[in-house]
């Protein structure tokens, strides 16, 4: 079996010192991580397995890379509440935030409650996450009724007027992918793009002209 310090030794061996500087210039916080690609992480997350204990280990180091990769083998019927909060906690960087959220929260049997309230919460990337886990639910869960997804909406416009530029991008994303999921809810979308751009605020002005210009087009 793979252990967490075979796997963070394996990582380091790979560090990549100009990627790290290139992830800087994405807005990526490049504190602590070590320059490894995602298609690295998804092989490596393959040899390893699903592994929940593992997973937690890898976390706790603190590695920018490692963290993404126990999201990747964590299994999400195991992840208590508890743990999302903890996670979420540390999110530092956006593409943490999102990979995680894509490639386990949004399967646990807690999403749908966490979304809701970590759009309340003051932290940029808690506010993100909740933000994020709405559009990939949008493209993931196959089977959700449109009414899912009403709730939705009102959260969206409320902090449409967050400036914070990885918020505001969570928001529009979160539009757009409900508002693609079928003709009612792109009608609705629309509705409420035309709604948030009436807002006297930059950033509900700039969710509002991106989402339409992509929901206008389907």
């Amino acid at each position: 079996m793979t252990t967490c310090d075979q796997i963070v030794a394996r990582l380091r061996e790979q560090a990549n010192p100009e990627a790290v500087q290139a992830m800087a210039r994405f807005g990526i916080n490049p504190a602590h991580a070590l320059g490894i690609n995602i298609p690295t992480l998804r092989k490596l997350a393959r040899e390893a397995g699903k592994n929940h204990a593992l997973a937690v280990e890898l976390w706790n180091t603190g590695i920018h890379e490692v963290r993404i990769l126990a999201s990747m083998i964590d299994e999400p019927q195991r992840v208590s509440p508890q743990q999302m909060e903890e996670w979420v906690n540390d999110f530092a960087s956006w593409d943490v935030c999102d990979q995680v959220c894509g490639n386990l929260f949004d399967k646990t049997p807690y999403a749908y409650e966490k979304s809701l309230a970590w759009c309340h919460r003051e932290q940029e990337f808690v506010r993100r996450a909740g933000f994020v886990l709405m559009a990939y639910f949008a493209v993931h869960d196959k089977q959700a009724s449109d009414e899912t997804f009403l709730p939705f909406f009102p959260l969206i416009q409320q902090y449409a007027t967050d400036e914070r530029n990885f918020v505001k991008k969570a928001v529009n994303w979160a539009l757009r992918q409900i508002g693609k999921r079928n003709s009612h809810l792109r009608t609705l979308a629309i509705q409420q793009a035309e709604a948030i751009a009436q807002i006297d605020s930059k950033a509900a002005r700039w969710i509002a002209k991106d989402a339409l210009k992509e929901l206008l087009q389907h």
